[in-house]
């Protein structure tokens, strides 16, 4: 099984930035992409960003030219950087691992607990 543990978020204001990690252990032969979710109460957890093995990025249209993913294989860990934070990236930020196959990959689609962002007005 594969565990993840998210940091880094925290309350800043308007315009500020924040950088967050999520850390991956276990093992899996299964390859996978990493992205990251955000959710607000009451609403779905919603796509923010994903990365694949070779460092190709994309983004929700709402976060594009602010919010950057990157990932260091060595560490195991995948980050987003956001900038120019508004109030409407308040939520609940969360990773998950997307395995490239179905079936016995499944078992190892895994989130995070996720780590919470306010960005105040």
């Amino acid at each position: 099984q594969l565990r993840l543990v998210e940091s880094g978020g925290g309350s800043v204001q308007a315009g500020g930035s924040l950088r967050l990690s999520c850390v991956v252990s276990g093992f899996t032969t299964c390859t996978y992409d990493m992205a990251w979710y955000r959710q607000v109460p009451g609403k779905e957890r919603e796509f923010v960003s994903i990365i694949d093995e070779n460092g190709s990025a994309n983004y929700t249209d709402s976060v594009r030219g602010r919010f950057t993913i990157s990932q260091d294989n060595a560490q195991d860990t995948v980050y987003l950087q956001m900038d120019s934070l508004k109030p409407e990236d308040t939520a609940m930020y969360f990773c998950k691992t997307v395995p490239h196959y179905g079936g016995y990959c499944s078992q190892f689609i895994t989130w995070g607990q996720g780590t919470q962002v306010t960005v105040s007005s």
